[in-house]
């Protein structure tokens, strides 16, 4: 008789009692992906900096119409909560101090990959195109690309279009402010 290991998946509530708990510690680089807690990759110094260049660059192209969330949690389904790079939300007064922002509210994901790209369009577009997330951008600092993913559908996204340096590239929600792919990469 073959013996099969059956997996316990976590629901995000049983996630943050983990955190209030001590099991998962304030410095744990983890995030919850269809109920397992997995380790996130680290962040090296060309991946941070980019992402302080697109919080810069998002701020002021869209900071008074938006809210610009950096590597902060988002619940896409009672079993998931990522925290993507960046998030474009609708803004609101309590800057989500009253629950980490869900699908209705994100304008665009964007996830930084310095040496994860593979990884991230394998496990994370696939998850965010099935939870409903209209756009994600995939910013792949070595092959020097924005990969932009649109209509999601549950099997994945039904666009992706990937916009080198001299290219530029706007959000679905603000369609007229365009961004250098270039000054993303730089």
């Amino acid at each position: 008789m073959a013996l099969h290991l059956t997996r316990r998946r976590f629901a995000v509530s049983e996630y943050h009692q983990m955190a209030q708990a001590g099991i998962l510690g304030e410095d744990d680089r983890v995030e919850l992906i269809d109920g397992e807690v997995t380790q996130m990759t680290p962040i090296g110094r060309r991946h941070a900096a980019c992402v302080d260049r697109l919080n810069k660059l998002f701020g002021k192209a869209f900071g008074d119409d938006a809210q610009v969330r950096v590597q902060n949690p988002v619940v896409l389904s009672e079993y998931t909560e990522p925290q993507p790079d960046l998030a474009i939300l609708r803004p609101r007064a309590d800057f989500y101090a009253a629950g980490h922002p869900t699908q209705e509210h994100i304008f665009l994901l964007v996830e930084v990959a310095e040496t994860s790209a593979d990884l991230d369009r394998r496990v994370k577009v696939p998850l965010y195109a099935r939870s409903g997330i209209q756009e994600l951008w995939l910013v792949d600092l070595e092959g020097e690309t924005v990969t932009i993913y649109r209509d999601p559908t549950p099997s994945g996204y039904g666009t992706a279009r990937v916009a080198g340096r001299g290219e530029e590239l706007a959000p679905l929600a603000f369609p007229g402010r365009p961004l250098a792919a270039a000054a993303i990469l730089a």
